[in-house]
């Protein structure tokens, strides 16, 4: 499914951009924080494309499937409070280590601005997490509002992330779009009344982005921002 040619666009003056699998690709950095992780609670490694299945819920999520390969229920319970906190401190330490821009984010994201859009980022990294890897990236200029995991009371795929930055930017949910890689940001987005579009190559959970409701799949950044302006 690519873009829905017959929306108009003319309407929109922000957009709300996801960070793991949209801006960045981030999945060599959770792959080694995850696995350090595990060693150090005498778990065995596990490969990238489990690791990434699990990516783009929260931390908290996230280490609770990862400690369910290989624990039992009560076991992993027990442990979630220890391995969270020794994951996030081997995050830090690698946090930016293992990511890589993806294709025409730049230019992208400067095309958005050109265009006069407001940018926020939204993300359900934790916002110290997130607000490090922007700066660290060159990404945080571009954006007005940064919001993370932790930020506020709800994290995607409630709508109230969403709904801030609009309040944020004095803007109608109309007037916004939400560009994500998965079926959190198109949820949030339609919880919210926001236009959404998804980009093909970030995690969605390990499922197809094509089975995710959203006004349309767009190769890049850059895609996203020329549909916007046309």
């Amino acid at each position: 499914m690519t873009a829905r040619e017959h929306l108009d666009w003319s309407g929109v003056r922000a957009a709300i951009i996801d960070l793991d699998g949209t801006l960045l690709d981030t999945a060599g950095d959770f792959h080694a924080a995850v696995n350090r992780m595990r060693a150090d609670f005498g778990l065995p490694p596990l490969a990238l494309d489990t690791i990434v299945g699990f990516v783009g819920k929260g931390s908290e999520n996230l280490i609770r499937q990862v400690l369910a390969q290989g624990l039992d229920t009560d076991t992993a319970e027990h442990q979630f409070d220890a391995a969270l906190a020794c994951y996030q401190r081997h995050y830090a330490a690698i946090n930016g280590s293992h990511v890589a821009l993806y294709p025409e984010v730049i230019s992208g994201l400067a095309a958005l601005r050109a265009h006069g859009l407001r940018l926020a980022c939204v993300t359900n990294k934790p916002f110290g997490f997130a607000l490090a890897l922007l700066r660290q990236t060159d990404l945080l200029g571009y954006f007005e509002v940064v919001y993370g995991g932790d930020s506020l009371p709800t994290r995607k795929p409630d709508p109230g992330p969403l709904l801030q930055v609009c309040a944020d930017f004095g803007l109608t949910p109309e007037q916004v779009v939400a560009i994500g890689d998965s079926s959190n940001d198109a949820l949030a987005a339609r919880g919210a009344g926001c236009r959404v579009l998804n980009v093909p190559y970030g995690y969605n959970h390990g499922q197809p982005i094509q089975d995710v409701d959203s006004d349309g799949i767009v190769p890049t950044l850059l895609h996203a921002a020329q549909l916007i302006s046309a």
